[in-house]
């Protein structure tokens, strides 16, 4: 690929960003002749800020001039350039006042330093009046490098000895200075530890490795910071190295309490997801989010996923036979992930829980005499496959629209309701089904449309109706979406089956009409 048809990709990035890019890929030409920037490094470029890009473009070209760059004794190395002030301003889009007698501030001058020209820069800024004094400063850019892979494996392999797949997905092998053999460490579930414990330790043991397992509760009521504090002081006991990896196998919670403990101990620490629950495979696996709930000590209010992270696994093994061990209502619990996905962006999906969802959820995922070959791998490819593709590009969720929240809005507080029994996905589905209403009553859909998607949910043994949600838990549920999604409630509804669209202006009064009309499909 050359450096013009890679430009000619970025259709959508403005023209002084193209500019830049051409003037960065002509001088990557000159330095390497017959070379080009992947388009990995063009996109990561897309996503540095304007001011920036300018620096790194002259700090290339002087590079390209054949000027020295390292000696700091020759300070006229290092090419200055002004900022805007829009480039400056924060991403919020808000204008701010200012006022109108104020003598006008000089933008100020960004200076790539010479041993990190790539990275930081120095920006000094002139006084204005009394107001605001000359000021010096550095400013210190870094992009994540966040790659990892999620990998349908073949069913029943990962714990077979025969297969090197899961060992191999923690490292090479190597000993500490006090062992004798290599060792690993694994985060397990309860529940899936009594499955399928023997089984993990012979296979590792097989391999000659010794495996140190810390077998933790599941289940959200065990999503706390104190099971944090467990797993952290089961690795400091271990001794976990710094770029050791670790294993966490088990559903959303553990995998959840996993990552938190992974970003925290030694700031930092790798460590690769094994799911063994539907709903962990196509939802807790595929991101980067983890968390706990939270009680807050003064108000005695807990607060679901209030603690947490944004921490990527180094990878993510995923074998859909762990299903075969689940009862119906887990696996019920799964599809109401999977059916929130199918609802926001996929009628295709949606056509497939229609047609076999109640067959798969009887058989646990195995073989159905109803259901043809591969119809539940293509399940679970395409809800795995619209999650990546809808977080992918949004990681750190700078962008608050997000389809893949529907169901999420009422349902946060719901399951925090005390004593209730209701699983996540549950929960999730009663939300969605709530806002299927909030789009009827809006005459987005029809009551056909309607009809079709709540005889689909009962299908597949998903419940759609609950006294605990009322006219009160709605309107607080709406106030905690406002704060959450940083000022706006940026609710997804669903204009189609496989369409949706956020909004921010759903009241009171409409949810209470919704939930009248939930009453009348309840009965």
């Amino acid at each position: 690929m050359t450096p013009a048809s890679t430009l000619s990709e970025l259709t959508m990035t403005p023209a002084s960003t193209l500019s830049e890019l051409k003037d960065l890929s002509e001088l990557h030409s000159t330095l390497l002749p017959g070379s080009s920037l992947p388009s990995s490094v063009m996109d990561i470029w897309s996503t540095i800020p304007a001011s920036v890009r300018s620096a790194l473009v002259a700090a290339e070209s002087l590079s390209a001039a054949g000027k020295d760059t390292t000696d700091p004794a020759c300070p006229s190395a290092a090419p200055s350039f002004s900022v805007s002030d829009a480039s400056l301003s924060s991403d919020s889009g808000d204008d701010e006042k200012k006022e109108p007698d104020l003598p006008p501030v000089a933008a100020p001058v960004l200076t790539p330093l010479p041993r990190a020209p790539r990275n930081v820069f120095t920006f000094a800024t002139s006084g204005n009046g009394n107001l605001l004094a000359s000021s010096k400063g550095w400013r210190n850019v870094f992009t994540l490098p966040i790659s990892y892979d999620v990998t349908l494996v073949p069913p029943g392999s990962l714990l077979d000895p025969a297969s090197p797949r899961l060992l191999d997905a923690t490292g090479p092998l190597r000993t500490t200075t006090d062992a004798t053999r290599p060792r690993r460490f694994a985060a397990v579930d309860d529940a899936v530890y009594a499955l399928y414990g023997e089984r993990l330790v012979a296979y590792f043991a097989a391999r000659g490795v010794d495996l140190t397992v810390c077998v933790l509760q599941g289940g959200e009521d065990a999503k706390r910071p104190a099971a944090v504090d467990a797993l952290t002081d089961a690795l400091c006991a271990y001794g976990l190295l710094r770029r050791e990896p670790f294993l966490a196998i088990g559903g959303g919670c553990l995998l959840d309490i996993a990552g938190l403990a992974a970003c925290t101990y030694r700031r930092g620490v790798p460590f690769v997801r094994v799911p063994t629950t539907l709903l962990a495979l196509v939802d807790a696996s595929v991101g980067v989010k983890n968390g706990v709930d939270y009680c807050c000590t003064p108000t005695q209010t807990d607060y679901k996923n209030r603690v947490g992270s944004f921490y990527a696994p180094a990878g993510c093994l995923l074998d859909a036979s762990f299903i075969a061990t689940q009862d119906a209502r887990n696996i019920s619990n799964g599809f109401g992930e999977i059916i929130k996905l199918a609802l926001v962006r996929s009628d295709a999906l949606f056509a497939l829980l229609e047609v076999h969802g109640a067959s798969l959820v009887a058989s646990r995922f195995g073989r159905h005499r109803k259901v043809p070959e591969g119809v539940s791998t293509r399940i679970i490819e395409l809800s795995i496959q619209i999650m990546l593709e809808e977080l992918g590009p949004n990681l750190w969720e700078k962008e608050l629209d997000r389809c893949v929240d529907y169901g999420h809005t009422f349902s946060k507080l719901l399951e925090m309701v005390p004593h209730i029994d209701l699983m996540h996905g549950e929960a999730v589905n009663i939300d969605g089904f709530l806002s299927l209403l909030l789009s009827y009553n809006r005459g987005w859909i029809t009551r056909a449309t309607v009809a079709r998607v709540h005889a689909c949910m009962h299908a597949l043994g998903l419940p759609t109706h609950t006294p605990h949600l009322t006219p009160e838990l709605c309107r607080q549920s709406l106030v905690d979406a406002v704060e959450h999604r940083n000022g706006a409630q940026r609710l997804p509804l669903i204009t189609a089956i496989g369409r949706s669209v956020c909004v921010s202006d759903v009241t009171e009064e409409e949810v209470a009409r919704a939930l009248e009309v939930m009453e009348e499909f309840a009965h």
